[in-house]
């Protein structure tokens, strides 16, 4: 019986190497739906990468459960929505009521090692496909780049997970241990600083894809997560170093406007280093499935579900006179800058400003926009906490005080490591990175526990695996502390 249960989740692996994608993003025909194809049509090449991309535009892989567990169960945000409707987990998650058979974890488990299955495909294939070399090098750098930024949101999410790196065989026993084998942490980091290491050195730069392929994994993004990789292990010199080369590199800089990051005349902007795609047309808008909705105005006179409201502790948390603020927090009674005016009537004193889309393309039926993951900010504040790290405080406080400029606010000096802490709170808030970071800070139990959580340290500080994947693979994948 075991046995029988460990294959038959081993064939639902299986069976995600060789599913059709959506058309969305880059479209992705049928033709990439056998090996065999992909090797004889150098034209369908690109595909295989494509249908990677295509995974993070799921309601289940970036939208609803992912800013749950990393928003709504952080200080930065609340459930939100009517007290009534508990969004099937995403009370739980505010409460810490949570469990190894909530059904966020068992999503995102499935859903990212379902992208992890398209890069395996892609990575173990291409090497075969007769295109010029720089072109297949590119293609496997963007496979790797996609591989190592799942694994590493795994790792956020439960520590370490099996690696698969391979196309497993049902038949084998050996394969249907090696997938349900949990790593170390060490090794599940080890193992995503190869991937990017390999993407940093064969992806070109930004200002070097044609205009057509923008948005693809780029030098630079690579160069930024795994800087943030590093800062994950305490890495200071190279986490500095990385930020240093996008930096250096010429192709990035701050929006002037804070609030217009998050606009979609930026998209794929000076800030941004890499964003999930949303190139839909009306009257089949794509995007991230209901990322926008979902954290829209609840209510009379609103237009979405109303989850993920920021919370009155992050609120309280800016200066006077931080243009943060406004950009990040929609408030009840104001006017916005596309000339909605969000009524009094609506559920919720608060909603996500950033994940906002402009009400004439909602009018036109274009109603998804595309999601900022990694941008320039982030770069320079990386680049500040590892300098600080490294004594080199004058550096610290440069980049620092170029966040806060664009902000509005008066240079610090004399920076404490709970100076940058605070700063990188305020301009990445309501972006799914506060309870990753507080975790990795080593602070979330003092932090959360403050504010009335009932997080418990030493449990908390990871999820749960989730309960089916432990029950498939017969007792392979061990639970983490406390659950």
């Amino acid at each position: 019986m075991k046995t029988t249960f460990k294959t038959l989740s081993l064939l639902v692996v299986l069976s995600l190497f060789t599913v059709a994608c959506e058309e969305d993003f880059l479209e992705v025909s049928p033709a990439q739906e056998t090996p065999e194809v992909a090797l004889s049509d150098p034209d369908v090449a690109p595909q295989l990468v494509n249908a990677i991309y295509n995974i993070f535009l799921g309601f289940n892989m970036n939208s609803f459960p992912w800013y749950g567990i990393a928003d709504i169960a952080s200080d930065d945000s609340v459930k939100g929505s009517d007290p009534g409707d508990t969004g099937t987990y995403q009370q739980n998650l505010e409460e810490y009521t949570f469990t190894e058979n909530e059904a966020a974890f068992r999503l995102l488990w499935e859903n990212h090692y379902q992208g992890i299955a398209r890069a395996n495909r892609a990575i173990i294939l291409l090497p075969d496909v007769d295109i010029e070399e720089d072109l297949q090098n590119r293609l496997i750098g963007e496979a790797r780049y996609l591989r190592g930024l799942m694994y590493f949101r795994m790792v956020q999410m439960f520590g370490g997970v099996p690696i698969i790196d391979f196309i497993p065989d049902p038949n084998s026993e050996e394969d249907i241990n090696r997938a349900f084998q949990r790593a170390p942490v060490e090794e599940v980091y080890a193992f995503i600083e190869e991937d990017l290491t390999f993407a940093m050195n064969n992806l070109p730069l930004k200002s070097e894809y044609a205009p057509n392929d923008l948005g693809r994994a780029t030098q630079g993004a690579a160069q930024t997560l795994l800087a943030k990789v590093s800062l994950y292990q305490e890495k200071w010199q190279p986490a500095f170093d990385l930020t240093e080369m996008v930096i250096n590199s010429g192709e990035y800089g701050l929006e002037p406007n804070y609030e217009d990051v998050w606009k979609e005349t930026s998209e794929n902007g000076v800030e941004s280093i890499f964003e999930i795609q949303a190139r839909g047309e009306s009257p089949n808008p794509l995007g991230v499935n209901n990322y926008y909705a979902s954290q829209g105005a609840r209510g009379q006179g609103g237009w979405g579900w109303g989850f993920n409201s920021p919370s009155e502790d992050l609120l309280n948390t800016y200066e006077e006179g931080d243009t943060r603020k406004d950009g990040t927090i929609i408030f009840r009674g104001e006017t916005l800058y596309d000339g909605r005016f969000v009524p009094e009537t609506v559920t919720n004193p608060r909603y996500n400003q950033k994940a906002y889309v402009n009400i004439s393309l909602e009018n036109a039926g274009g109603d998804e926009k595309n999601v900022r993951l990694s941008r320039y900010a982030e770069a320079l504040l990386i680049n500040a906490e590892a300098a600080f790290r490294l004594g080199m405080t004058g550096v610290a406080e440069e980049r620092i005080n170029q966040v806060r400029d664009r902000a509005g606010l008066e240079p610090i000096s004399g920076i404490t490591i709970m100076d940058i802490w605070k700063e990188r709170r305020l301009e990445l808030a309501m972006e799914q990175d506060r309870m990753f970071d507080l975790r990795r800070q080593g602070r979330a139990a003092e932090v959360m526990q403050a504010l009335g959580y009932p997080f418990v340290e030493g449990k908390h500080e990871l999820y749960p695996i989730p309960q089916e994947q432990i029950d498939q693979s017969g007792g392979l994948l061990e639970q983490n502390p406390g659950y």
